[in-house]
C-alpha cells in the first residue's frame, strides 16, 4: 500500500490526558486498523520550549528517517524548530499536526508567546501540509500567509457512547473536564456559581492537577473563599473508565474556557447526550448550535451565571437542552471517519514526496 508506512514525532509522553495526545493515540490506533504501519518516536518532553539536547535529539531522528518517507510531526515540537524542519524538507514530507497554534495559545508571559509566533510562522512554511484539528485553530493560522491548499481541517472523531440516563433528581451534577490552568477559566466557573449556592447542585472537575500547580492551589483557596469547598470536587486525572461514569451520571457539561482549537471534552459529552454550558470559542458554536446548551462570550462572569442559573432553576429548559445534545449526538463524526481523511493524506505524500 503506497503510503502506508509513515513516521510520527511526538513530544513528550503519548499516554498523557490532554486532547491533544488524545487525537495523536486514536489517530494512530485507526490508521493501524487500516493498514498502515507508523514508526512513533518520541521527541523531549521539553517542547514546546525545547533544551538544546531536545532540539539535537529532533534533528538526529529526522536525518535517520529514509527520504520519501511521509513524516507526521506534532505541532508542539514542529512550530519551534523553523531550521530544523527547513534542513529536511527538500528530502522528507513533512506533515505538521496543529492542535492549537502556538502563537493563539493563552500564555501567562507575552514575551513567549510573541516569540513562539516568530518561530512558528517560520516553520509551518516548511510542511507540505499542516492538519488542523480545529477551525479556531485555522482562522489563527491565517496570519502566516501559509498556502491555503497546504492547511487542511482534520477535526476530531467520538466513540459510540452510551447516553447519560440520569432519573429526575433534586441534585444536578455538573460535569467540567479540563486540565486546571489559567486557560481553562475554573475560577471564573466558580465565582460564576457562588451567588447560585442556594440551587441544588455538585461540581466535578476532572483534569490534570499538575499543569499549573500554582494554579491549583489559588483554586483551592478561592473554593474556600466562597464557600464551595464541599460543593466542588477535584479529582485529578482519572481512567478512561471512570470518567465514562462520571459523564453517565452528569445532567450538564459545564466549562469557561478562554480559548479552544475544537473541544474534545465537549464533544465527548455531547456523545453522551449532555448539554453544554461554555464559551463562544473553537467548534463549540458548531457543536452546541442553539438546543444542546448555551454559550457565552469568554470571560463574560455575568452571562455565564445566568447560562448555569437557568436549567439550575427550570427543569423543562435542561429536558429541552438534553433533547437537543440527544440530536447532536447522532451526528457527531466517528474516529473512523477522520481517520479515512488522514490515510489519504498520508498516501498522497507517500506517493508524491516532497511535492509542494
Amino acid at each position: 500500500m503506497a503510503g502506508a508506512t509513515f513516521e510520527f514525532l511526538i513530544p513528550g509522553d503519548l499516554d498523557a490526558a490532554s486532547g491533544g495526545y488524545v487525537y495523536d493515540r486514536r489517530i494512530l490506533l485507526e490508521l493501524r486498523a487500516l493498514g498502515f504501519r507508523p514508526t512513533v518516536r518520541s521527541l523531549h518532553a521539553s517542547f514546546p520550549d525545547p533544551t538544546r539536547a531536545a532540539l539535537e535529539h529532533a534533528a538526529h531522528t529526522l536525518a535517520g528517517i529514509p527520504a520519501g518517507r511521509p513524516v507526521l510531526i506534532d505541532g508542539m515540537a514542529f512550530s519551534v524548530m523553523p531550521q530544523i524542519v527547513r534542513a529536511h524538507a527538500a528530502r522528507l514530507p513533512l506533515l505538521a499536526l496543529v492542535h492549537m497554534p502556538l502563537g493563539a495559545a493563552p500564555a501567562e508571559h507575552p514575551g513567549r508567546l510573541a516569540r513562539w509566533q516568530g518561530l512558528e510562522a517560520r516553520a509551518l512554511h516548511s510542511a507540505c501540509r499542516v492538519i488542523v484539528t480545529g477551525r479556531a485553530s485555522l482562522a489563527a493560522l491565517g496570519a502566516y500567509g501559509l498556502p491555503a491548499q497546504r492547511l487542511v481541517l482534520i477535526e476530531p472523531g467520538t466513540d459510540p457512547a452510551e447516553p447519560a440516563r440520569r432519573e429526575a433528581a433534586r441534585t444536578i451534577r455538573l460535569i467540567c473536564v479540563a486540565a486546571v490552568h489559567p486557560g481553562k477559566g475554573h475560577e471564573l466557573l466558580f465565582e460564576a456559581l457562588a451567588p447560585l449556592a442556594s440551587l441544588p447542585w455538585q461540581l466535578t472537575c476532572v483534569g490534570s492537577l499538575t499543569r499549573s500547580p500554582a494554579t491549583v492551589v489559588r483554586l483551592r483557596a478561592r473554593l474556600r473563599e466562597l464557600g464551595l469547598a464541599d460543593r466542588v470536587a477535584l479529582p485529578g486525572e482519572v481512567p478512561h473508565a471512570a470518567l465514562d461514569r462520571l459523564y453517565r451520571n452528569s445532567d450538564l457539561f459545564v466549562l469557561a474556557t478562554r480559548f479552544e482549537s475544537y473541544c474534545m471534552a465537549a464533544a465527548e459529552a455531547l456523545a453522551h447526550g449532555l448539554p453544554v454550558v461554555s464559551t463562544l470559542t473553537g467548534a463549540l458554536p458548531e457543536l452546541v448550535g442553539t438546543r444542546a446548551g448555551r454559550l457565552v462570550a469568554p470571560g463574560d462572569l455575568e452571562g455565564l451565571r445566568a447560562a448555569l442559573a437557568a436549567p439550575l432553576r427550570d427543569a423543562a429548559l435542561l429536558a429541552s437542552w438534553r433533547e437537543g445534545a440527544a440530536a447532536v449526538r447522532a451526528r457527531l463524526p466517528t474516529w473512523p471517519q477522520v481517520a479515512a481523511r488522514f490515510a489519504a493524506l498520508l498516501r498522497e505524500a507517500g506517493a508524491s514526496g516532497v511535492a509542494r
